[in-house]
């Protein structure tokens, strides 16, 4: 063949060369289009090889990564990462790590705020969300149970087990279940399922009120912590000592009387607490003297003397009574004896404490009594003991860096007893009186100032002070902070339990007494419907 002609013949099917001064590169097509290498011609003349512009795309199929851009990995390269990646994420953590501190606490505050939110709404959504499930995609979720153990399931298993195929044929089997059909007369839009759904026991949300349902007045209501001058009887009548007078205030009525006066002996109110019946109510002084008042009658049984300071603190076991004083003893009398009351001698005398005594606190089973002291230590005496003059305890504990006045024992678990300290310490623990070990703490952050179990479920609500005056409630054993009260100004110094163990009243240097709805009512006991139960017929 012609040279001319070849070369003529290869300028046509290639175009016009390429001038040597623009660059392939800077062609804004050479990127997106192939050069076409032809083989060398028979007389040894190597054709031109210039990059083709043209309107034709034709895509180059040679260099595809179909493993790769189709999720066909391999499912045992799924958890590795390349080392460009591990160094990016290193310094991004760097960098990342002074604003998460610095935003920990607005995070904090937000978390809890939306979890709150969540907890609300949660069950209407995942109710809705099984429903349309149901509906749509044919599931057969009978319980939100079910769906958290699907849930579950799905995050327990690793990310690369999963299939990561592009394409997923499987076959559907739909289980018919014979015994649940729906009724060709049913009007309900839903089908059997979704109506088992609807039908299933949900439990309450519980939501406590933030604010309380009641607040009263109390004008010289004294702010000291090692006082205590708020009880609730058994006849829910609620007592309070203010200034040099103790007012009863009836919860069925909401009337108030002044019980006694003790402005002409020059004295004033320290200490109240009513018996187990609910009729008779011991007043401590500032004296150190004690008085046994009759509500009922509104008249003064008897006057109990022994003391020689300040009495902060009472407690009574059946018609024995518990005085604790200032003079860092506690003393011990039956009311009923005459002999004791008219010779002011007391039963037991109890000095183990160093400093004032500013907590009493029984037993359930009325044979210990717990006493807690300014000198930050928590003292248990046995009841069984027989000697009338004690210094030593049953057991001590000095884990508290604080004085010691909140004290509850549990009214669920034999043998637990909880405390909390002062200021300095501001915790709460909790101790097995049988093995005399310490169980948990929690730091509360502020100072704990009371301490109440409730009497229907494994709860425990405690007043603080300095420097958050807040009513906090707690969940035993986990001791989760179920909820947060606010509205006292001063410290939250008193507390007292409604004898249906329902509401609580709390009191504080504010002069004020504020009524929450804290614990959950007592569980309803439903009569057994069982064949087996004889007391159900009558045969």
């Amino acid at each position: 063949m012609d040279q001319d002609f070849e070369k003529r013949l290869l300028r046509q099917q290639n175009g016009p060369p390429i001038s040597p001064i623009v660059s392939p590169s800077s062609s804004p097509f050479a990127n997106r289009h192939l050069s076409r290498s032809l083989p060398p011609s028979p007389s040894g003349i190597s054709p031109v090889k210039p990059d083709r512009c043209s309107d034709r795309f034709i895509p180059s199929r040679a260099g595809a990564r179909w493993h790769i851009d189709f999720n066909m990995i391999n499912e045992k390269n799924c958890g590795q990462k390349t080392s460009n990646k591990s160094n990016q994420q290193n310094q991004q953590s760097t960098q990342n790590q002074q604003q998460q501190q610095q935003g920990q606490s607005q995070q904090s505050t937000n978390q809890t705020r939306k979890k709150r939110e969540v907890n609300e709404n949660g069950k209407d959504s995942l109710m809705y969300q099984c429903l349309l499930k149901n509906e749509l995609l044919g599931t057969e979720i009978e319980r939100i149970k079910d769906e958290h153990a699907a849930e579950d399931k799905k995050l327990s298993g690793s990310p690369c087990s999963e299939k990561k195929n592009l394409f997923k044929y499987s076959l559907r089997m739909k289980r018919v279940d014979n015994s649940e059909t729906t009724s060709p007369y049913s009007l309900s839009p839903i089908g059997c399922k979704s109506q088992k759904l609807l039908r299933s026991p949900r439990k309450p949300m519980r939501k406590i009120p933030k604010v309380p349902f009641k607040v009263l007045d109390a004008p010289e209501l004294q702010d000291d912590f090692y006082l205590n001058l708020v009880d609730w009887s058994s006849s829910n009548v609620l007592s309070v000592g203010l200034g040099a007078c103790v007012y009863l205030w009836s919860a069925c009525t909401s009337q108030v009387t002044r019980l006694c006066d003790l402005v002409a002996e020059n004295d004033s109110v320290t200490s109240v607490n009513w018996n187990e019946r609910g009729n008779l109510v011991a007043v401590g002084t500032h004296k150190g003297h004690v008085q046994i008042w009759d509500a009922t009658a509104s008249k003064k049984v008897a006057q109990l003397e022994g003391h020689t300071a300040r009495v902060g603190a009472l407690a009574w076991n059946g018609d024995q009574l518990s005085s604790g004083s200032r003079d860092r003893s506690i003393l011990q009398r039956d009311v009923r004896s005459q002999s004791s009351v008219a010779s002011n001698i007391p039963d037991r005398k109890l000095t183990g404490h160093r400093q004032e005594v500013c907590g009493l606190k029984w037993s359930p089973d009325r044979q210990h009594l717990a006493s807690g002291g300014n000198d930050n230590k928590l003292l248990v005496w046995s009841a069984s003991a027989s000697s009338a003059f004690q210094q030593q305890a049953a057991q001590t504990y000095s884990e508290h860096l604080a004085a010691v006045k909140a004290i509850a024992w549990s009214p669920h678990q034999h043998g637990l007893l909880a405390s909390g300290g002062g200021t300095a310490d501001r915790c709460i623990r909790f101790w097995n009186t049988l093995t005399q070990q310490p169980l948990q703490c929690v730091d509360t952050g502020s100072q704990v100032c009371n301490l109440a179990w409730s009497k229907h479920a494994s709860e425990l609500v405690s007043t603080h002070g300095y420097s958050q005056n807040q009513i906090l409630l707690w969940k035993y054993p986990s001791l989760c902070q179920v909820a947060k009260l606010t509205g006292h100004s001063y410290r939250v110094l008193y507390l007292a339990t409604s004898p249906d163990g329902e509401a609580i009243v709390t009191g504080a240097g504010d002069e004020t007494l504020r009524f929450w709805n804290v614990f959950s009512k007592s569980p309803s006991n439903k009569e057994s419907t069982s064949v087996l139960n004889l007391f159900t017929r009558i045969r």
